[in-house]
């Protein structure tokens, strides 16, 4: 048998199969035309991605923003480092404090004498105490040991130490 006969035998005629194979073409022939049009576009816009702003190449700018990424861990690192010493001087400034203005003697007036309790975060520091008179100005230092002193306090003193302990400066931080 030819080949004719076998397609004829099959009873498809040479024709049909001849306009189902050009249109099969055409249809692929337009499939292919869309595809390359889409990748054009698409090859144009990626064009334009990889530009960036200003002509810089996206490899570029990837670059420029991983070694600032680098230097601002730096930075914060540092910063920790320098938040954990500042946290540990905090703890030993005198942030805490309390003042009292009296009159140390009857014959002297104005309340110029004060008792001035300076105190840390764990209530340790000193008082000062200013006396006045019409004559003299004394000063007294008194040491502070987590809120209790080994001198005896006046009243004056007492509440300047009560007013520096319940003080809420530390915080504020």
């Amino acid at each position: 048998m030819s080949e004719g006969g076998l397609i004829n035998g099959l009873g498809l005629d040479v024709g049909i199969i001849v306009i189902l194979l050009v249109v099969l073409v055409i249809i692929l022939t337009m499939i292919t035309v869309s595809m390359s049009i889409r990748l054009t576009r698409l090859t144009k816009k990626y064009y334009l991605f990889m530009r960036g702003r200003d002509g810089q190449s996206m490899e570029k700018m990837l670059v420029d923003k991983f070694k600032q990424l680098d230097a601002l861990a730096k930075r914060t690192e540092d910063h920790a480092i320098e938040l954990e010493i500042l946290n540990k001087n905090h703890n030993s400034t005198l942030t805490r404090y309390g003042m009292v203005k009296y009159d140390a003697f009857d014959d002297v007036g104005g309340k110029m004498s004060f008792a001035l309790a300076m105190l840390d975060s764990t209530n340790t520091g000193f008082i000062l105490d200013a006396i006045h008179s019409r004559d003299n100005c004394f000063l007294y230092f008194k040491e502070i040991v987590k809120g209790e002193s080994y001198i005896m306090l006046s009243d004056e003193e007492v509440e300047a130490l009560k007013i520096a302990v319940n003080s809420e400066a530390d915080e504020i931080i």
